[in-house]
């Protein structure tokens, strides 16, 4: 009997993201018995839909991070996503569809253009995407005035206002989202490039990948992914804010790496992204129902980034000293 529990928690521990999954079911059970709210239904859905827009933009993000970059400005675009979809119906009068698609086209350009300076001039990913989250968010505030966009479209607003099968379709986009880019990372050639280019840039030239198109590619995915949570943002809001998606880079990248991707590339699942964007989320949420000022969830947030960069780092030097010992 005890063999088998053993043998049990060896094969659960084996499991990638274990590091991150246990830690979110204990927390998850302890604020269960603290407080009984959490695990209300119309909880549970709220903790879900809030995972839901974090996830989108954590998908790409966490191919940026596994290619060895990084995109701060993720919150400026998913703005300006929405504020760009909203002046389209608004303003022009263009069909919804045309509208959204125009909101993403905002995305992918922004992605391109980091991705083209950060190749093209060798300009360090956080420098570039701290630039042009600034640039972004100006953007923003030129085409608003500063000012909310509204009313939208019902049909707009119905797209993520209005469940499908009693869950938030916010969910069930972000979910189908997930299992695209598991696959596209686990099963693709391009998926395997970006995690050789995060791994060993060098070793990855040499065998004949692109690492600007891998980086290019990565830019451009993150952000049509960030665009698209504004304008599912929109939709849930009923108006296209501008100062939507302040400070959600933080909330983004906190996932991602609490999901176990490396800051130092070439490490990373998706799996671990879902998990880390939930923990997160719930890490929020019950500080919330706990009535937890709103500076303390904050500096908690932020410790907890800080924590998970440290012990991805302190893993990185046990690999290394590992690795100069079965050299000696």
């Amino acid at each position: 009997m005890n063999s088998q529990r053993r043998n049990v928690f060896s094969k659960i521990m084996e499991i990638k993201e274990s590091g991150i999954l246990i830690p979110t079911v204990i927390f998850i059970l302890i604020i269960s018995l603290v407080n009984p709210v959490f695990i209300s239904v119309g909880n549970i859905f709220n903790v879900l839909r809030s995972t839901g827009f974090t996830l989108i933009t954590a998908l790409g993000m966490s191919l940026v991070l596994i290619a060895g970059g990084l995109d701060l400005s993720v919150g400026s675009v998913l703005a300006l996503g929405g504020c760009v979809t909203g002046v389209a119906m608004t303003t022009y009068n263009l069909p919804i569809s045309i509208s959204i698609l125009l909101g993403c086209i905002a995305g992918l350009i922004i992605g391109l253009l980091n991705g083209i300076v950060i190749i093209k001039y060798k300009i360090p990913p956080l420098i570039m995407t701290l630039g042009m989250m600034n640039m972004a968010r100006g953007i923003v505030y030129i085409l608003t005035k500063g000012v909310p966009i509204y009313p939208l479209a019902e049909k707009f607003q119905a797209i993520e206002q209005e469940d499908l099968w009693g869950i938030p379709k916010v969910v069930i986009i972000a979910g189908i989202l997930a299992i695209i880019a598991h696959v596209f990372l686990t099963h693709s050639t391009i998926g395997r490039s970006i995690y050789a280019v995060g791994g060993n840039r060098n070793a990855a030239q040499l065998s004949g990948i692109s690492i600007n198109k891998i980086n290019l590619i990565c830019y451009s995915i993150t952000g049509i992914l960030a665009a698209l949570t504004g304008v599912i943002m929109s939709s849930r809001l009923g108006s296209a804010q501008p100062s939507a998606g302040v400070g959600y880079e933080l909330t983004v990248i906190s996932a991602v790496i609490i999901g176990g991707t490396s800051t130092n590339g070439g490490s990373g699942t998706i799996a671990g992204t879902v998990i880390g964007a939930l923990f997160i989320n719930i890490l929020s949420n019950a500080m919330t129902i706990m009535k937890v000022s709103v500076y303390w969830q904050d500096f908690v947030i932020g410790f907890i980034l800080i924590a998970a960069v440290v012990i991805d780092q302190l893993k990185k030097d046990r690999m290394l000293l590992i690795g100069m010992n079965k050299k000696d």
